[in-house]
């Protein structure tokens, strides 16, 4: 039996200070006003960006006058507020029978500084997993978070196989090929970043490893890079507007493909690049063969 499911990319409205209440309570109600219209199109599974509830200006959260050079300042986030924002999202995510990553803040023992994560709810409304930003900025190393644990985040939905990753991440290619050994179907990478270059990289990953991957941006940034998902082989399946408004893109991921390009990319070639890199090539080589060994003839 073929598997297959219904992704849904959302780019929403990411607050940036982490101590208005008021506008987390909104990020809240728009991350759940995303999650009704994706279920109401028949997503199973619905991602969003970076810090959906709230992703901090370094500006806002810091001890010095232009953001860097002492550590941030964490005292004034409404962590209950955040508290609660989730476990409502988690609550709905139940209620609709869908699964949902989200971004936001996760709170360690002070003095540490808080990871920067995605949040994976099962459709029965489980926290079942949580991605920590592995990989991090200067500027978030030195003075706004604590990096996550090295290992990877992997879940499946309905035989589909998922990845995550986050924003400055898609700058480390080795993760995503790690997502590749892993068996991974669809790497999410949510971003909180005004950058269409990021979207050219994610697309990439499409080309170079023959997965799906979901892009999901804030609404803020849609004009530049809007959300949406990429084909194996690297086509834009599709996107959301690029109008900076809440929005969704959907796309059906089928194991068992009928488009051609996305066939070509499952069947033939990530089992190809696979035995490529497994040492295909060592015994076909002409290593005593004198005209192969000289460099420096015609």
């Amino acid at each position: 039996m073929a598997k297959a499911l219904r992704l849904a990319v959302a780019q929403s409205t990411v607050p940036e200070d982490p101590g208005d209440q008021a506008a987390i309570r909104v990020a809240g109600e728009e991350v759940r006003a995303l999650m009704r219209e994706a279920a109401g199109a028949g997503a199973r599974l619905v991602q969003f960006p970076e810090g959906a509830l709230v992703y901090p200006d370094k500006r806002v959260v810091a001890t010095g006058p232009d953001g860097t050079g002492v550590p941030a300042d964490w005292s004034g986030a409404a962590w209950d507020v955040l508290r609660e924002e989730a476990e409502r999202i988690a609550a709905l995510a139940g209620e609709l029978g869908l699964w949902t990553v989200f971004g936001s803040l996760h709170p360690l023992t002070p003095p540490r500084r808080p990871h920067n994560s995605l949040y994976v709810v099962s459709d029965h409304g489980d926290l079942v997993a949580r991605y920590d930003k592995r990989f991090l900025s200067n500027t978030e190393l030195s003075y706004l978070y604590t990096p996550g644990r090295p290992e990877p985040t992997v879940f499946d939905v309905d035989g589909v196989r998922f990845g995550l990753a986050i924003c400055i991440e898609a700058n480390f290619p080795t993760l995503f090929a790690e997502y590749e050994r892993r068996d991974v179907d669809c790497v999410l990478l949510s971003v909180m970043v005004d950058d269409p270059a990021r979207a050219t990289v994610a697309q990439a990953y499409g080309t170079l490893y023959n997965y799906w991957l979901g892009y999901a941006v804030p609404a803020q940034y849609a004009a530049t890079a809007p959300s949406g998902i990429v084909a194996p082989g690297g086509r834009w399946l599709t996107r959301a507007p690029a109008d900076n408004r809440p929005a969704l893109a959907l796309a059906d991921l089928d194991l068992d493909p009928t488009d051609p390009d996305i066939d070509i990319a499952l069947r033939y070639a990530r089992p190809w690049r696979r035995l490529a890199r497994a040492g295909l090539y060592t015994d076909q080589r002409a290593g005593d063969d004198p005209r192969s060994q000289s460099r420096t003839a015609f």
